[in-house]
Formats: C-alpha cells, sequence, structure tokens
C-alpha cells in the first residue's frame, strides 16, 4: 500500500543565493474508490491512510450505515492506479442501498452518476441536540493544540486535518488528509469504531466550513464545530437548521460564532450575538 507522502527531487530558489537541489515530501494523492457489493459508489482523490476508518466515515456521512456493525466486511485492493474499498453490508443495510442506489452500467454492471437532482444535495440534515458548553478559553485550547498534531502536513505543507476535542482530555484523535471532506471522513470512521460519542465534544478543522462538511458532521451527532476560516454562507444556513454551533475564523486572538451560541460560556466577556467577533 502507499504511504502517504513521497521524497521527490527539486530545486530550491531563494533571492539571496543561487538555486540549490534537494528533496521535498510531498502529500500522496490517488484515486479511492468506495464500492458496496461489488458496485462503484463514489471515487474521491485522497491521502492513502487510514483507509478503514475513510472506509467507515465516508459510509456513516453518506447515509450508506448507521453503525460499524452494518459493514460486515472490508477489503482494500489496488486497481489502475488507486484503491479500491470494498464493503460488504449486512442484510437489512445491504437491501436499503440497493433500494437508494444511483448509478449507470459500467466494468462491473453500474457506474456512478452522481445525486440525482440538486435537492438530493440539500437534503435536511439530521438535528443535534445536546447540552454541551464550552467555554472560549477551551475554544482556544483546541486551535492551539492542532498544528502540533498535524504530521503529515509538517512533513508535506500540503494536508487538511481533523480533530475532535473533549473537555479534559484535550485532543482525541486527528486524522489528516489531501481533501478536507476526507479528513473529516477520517476522523468521523476512528471514532464511529472506538465507540466515541461525538456528542461529546467539538470537531476542529483546518479548512473553510463548507456545506458538505456541516452535513457530515450533523450525519455523526456532532454539535460544534469550530474552524481556522469561515463558513460559506450555505454552511451557516445548514447549521442553524441543524443546530450546530458553528465557529469559525478561529485564531489566537479569538473567533466569531455563527449559529446557536448557546454553547459557549461567555459569561465572563459580557453579551455576544453571532458572528461578532469574540476577542
Amino acid at each position: 500500500m502507499s504511504a502517504a507522502s513521497r521524497r521527490v527531487p527539486s530545486i530550491g530558489v531563494r533571492h539571496d543565493r543561487g538555486p540549490l537541489t534537494r528533496e521535498r515530501a510531498l502529500a500522496e494523492e490517488v484515486p479511492i474508490a468506495f464500492a458496496y457489493h461489488g458496485c462503484s459508489y463514489a471515487v474521491m482523490m485522497g491521502t492513502p491512510d487510514n483507509l478503514t476508518d475513510f472506509a467507515y466515515g465516508f459510509s456513516l456521512t453518506e447515509g450508506v450505515i448507521a453503525s460499524p456493525a452494518d459493514i460486515e466486511q472490508l477489503r482494500v485492493r489496488p486497481a489502475d492506479g488507486g484503491l479500491v474499498l470494498n464493503m460488504l453490508l449486512s442484510a437489512e443495510r445491504r437491501d436499503a442501498f440497493w433500494e437508494r442506489r444511483r448509478y449507470l452500467a459500467g466494468p462491473v454492471g453500474c457506474g456512478l452518476c452522481g445525486l440525482d437532482s440538486v435537492a438530493q444535495a440539500l437534503r435536511p440534515c439530521r438535528t443535534v441536540t445536546t447540552d454541551l458548553q464550552v467555554s472560549p478559553g477551551d475554544v482556544a485550547e483546541a486551535v492551539s493544540a492542532l498544528p502540533r498534531q498535524q504530521a503529515l502536513n509538517r512533513e508535506t505543507r500540503a494536508a487538511h486535518a481533523a480533530a475532535f476535542w473533549r473537555k479534559g482530555a484535550g485532543l482525541l484523535e486527528i486524522r489528516e488528509d489531501v481533501g478536507r471532506h476526507n479528513a473529516l471522513d477520517k476522523l468521523i470512521g476512528a471514532l464511529l469504531r472506538q465507540g466515541t460519542n461525538l456528542a461529546d465534544g467539538m470537531i476542529v478543522l483546518t479548512s473553510r466550513i463548507s456545506v458538505e462538511l456541516v452535513q457530515k458532521a450533523a450525519a455523526a451527532g456532532a454539535p460544534l464545530l469550530v474552524a481556522v476560516s469561515a463558513p460559506t454562507a450555505l454552511a451557516a444556513r445548514t447549521a442553524e437548521a441543524a443546530g450546530i454551533t458553528l465557529v469559525g475564523v478561529a485564531r489566537g486572538d479569538g473567533f466569531e460564532i455563527f449559529t446557536h451560541p448557546r454553547r459557549l460560556a461567555l459569561d465572563t466577556l459580557g453579551s455576544c450575538k453571532p458572528a461578532v467577533r469574540v476577542a
């Protein structure tokens, strides 16, 4: 199986000196196909590590499974320069999968043809309800701890990260990938396999927050999504409808709350409205 990075030669050019021949670690990126009972469902470009976590997390956030027990077998095999994650589902989930399949004819009798409609892409999310509350200091702690855990990004400067933080425990898990959606799926898959309740903590991201990331967090039951960049307007509307607290632009000097501020204990900071800078 391929490593997450590969060293390649490069020529470094600096304005204060001549070119230097060197080696640079680059993040690997390969096509990773998700298949159920031999039938292709989706192909993602991603980093070829933590593939079991990826298979479980993607399957959950796509609605193919509801629990780890729904996957009865997982096999990873190389194919045409990429990888195929082929899964066998439990009888109940298998029937549901075939009922909702969206495929065209292909090498194994079916192939990905994408979402049925715009409405499917904007499908309603699960509503997240929890009494979790964290402090501004908790958010700062989680965000500041993230770079130290990003081994692949330190090596390559080309990987996103998704991490899970819980009060009193810090960052419990982190996953990296060249794709931000993939990193979150890998994280969710790891937590799902461990039996970790995502309602007990917050997810921290190194990327902007798109609607797909909110949808994945909702599918996993995560109540608080924190990112170093801002969300899109659609992501904020989706988080509002799903009951998710969205915190963006989380840096050393503060952050911004866009939805459901009740989960942030702001008493010591005075009153604050959503999307107002907290310093």
